[in-house]
């Protein structure tokens, strides 16, 4: 939320600028070197400085209303009318009257003389109303400004748009894998507790409140963008010591989980995958079956190690799919970008993998 709100205000400082360099545009560009005071007095300078305090209405009249209600809905003619009518209304505002009116010129022989040239600035060759040529000339102007900003609007909203329809894309990805991923743990969690029951293990009450914390979490928490560190850290726990009720003495299992801050945030059954592949195909009662796992962070930097040796393992056609990993690659890429490494290491007879994870 706080990088949303940071984000907001930076477009909103960024508007801000260039709405002042817009304003701005006739004293930076006009040939005379006077004062500031002697531009806004200047009648032709105000006349553009309206102008293009009506093109930024322009904008912003495209950019909420016009564009998302007629060109998104492909009314074109509508959009394109409208903005020729207002290129029209705002060329007359700025233009009309062309001067103030006023008594005629004297030219009386005993007029006194008028001020020596230079002690006032002549600001008249900015604009002369009976010049056709600078009427021309200010309607090209004020025409290329004005398909400018129109086209800017468009190309930023089309922008947002294609932002917008990609977050959902991500959004119905996740869900889509999420979906995947749950039932295939739900499936290999009830294996592991239906041998307990079948041995009739005194760890089996234990493994099914675990079980139902699991549930619980699966259910409550894994639709979210993101899960406190230490929800995801407990179900890790869970699903280990399951695993453990269930295979006992016929596996070498190591885990060590190593946390200095358990307030980060992670997105939800992201690394479980890796350990729960661990188990799948390194766990034989008949041969030597070892899983290490190790999982460690320092500062927002997350680690986590999982070995295991490899082994004769029959699966069903569900467990040979192999969407676990695949799924948390993708996920993996489009939830930490450029904030994550994945090394796998598939040899001949272990199976490593090495996750690196910035953590928020």
């Amino acid at each position: 939320m706080f990088l949303d709100m940071n984000a907001r205000t930076q477009q909103i400082l960024l508007h801000v600028a260039g709405c002042m360099l817009v304003l701005a545009l006739p004293l930076l560009f006009s040939p005379e070197d006077l004062t500031l005071g002697a531009y806004l007095t200047n009648p032709p300078t105000q006349r553009e400085i309206l102008f293009n305090a009506l093109v930024i209405a322009v904008f912003y009249i495209n950019y909420y209303g016009l564009i998302p209600k007629f060109y998104f809905t492909s009314r074109y003619l509508f959009f394109l009318l409208i903005n020729i009518a207002g290129f029209v209304a705002i060329n007359f505002m700025v233009s009309y009257p062309h001067s103030p009116p006023g008594p005629p010129p004297s030219f009386s022989h005993n007029a006194p003389p008028g001020p020596p040239p230079g002690n006032a600035p002549d600001l008249s060759h900015h604009y002369r109303p009976g010049s056709r040529h600078s009427f021309f000339m200010d309607i090209s102007q004020h025409l290329f400004i004005f398909l400018f900003v129109l086209f800017l609007a468009l190309l930023l909203k089309i922008r947002e748009r294609l932002k917008q329809a990609e977050k959902d894309k991500l959004q119905a990805e996740l869900s889509y894998l999420k979906a995947q991923i749950n039932p295939h743990f739900l499936f290999n969690i009830l294996n592991g507790i239906y041998a307990l029951t079948i041995e009739r293990s005194d760890k089996a009450p234990d493994a099914v409140t675990r079980l139902s914390g699991m549930m619980r979490y699966i259910l409550g928490e894994s639709g979210k963008e993101m899960v406190s560190l230490q929800q995801e850290l407990d179900y890790i726990r869970n699903y280990i010591t399951l695993q453990e009720f269930r295979f006992g003495a016929t596996i070498r299992l190591s885990y060590h989980i190593d946390v200095s801050s358990a307030q980060l945030k992670i997105a939800p059954l992201i690394l479980i995958p890796f350990i729960e592949n661990a188990f799948k195909h390194g766990v034989n009662p008949e041969e030597d079956s070892e899983i290490n796992i190790r999982l460690t962070i320092v500062s927002t930097d997350l680690r986590l190690e999982v070995f295991n040796k490899k082994v004769a393992v029959r699966h069903t056609p569900e467990e040979h799919s192999g969407l676990g990993i695949t799924n948390t690659r993708q996920r993996l890429s489009l939830l930490y970008p450029h904030e994550h490494t994945l090394q796998i290491e598939d040899n001949k007879g272990d199976f490593r993998v090495f996750v690196t994870l910035k953590l928020a």
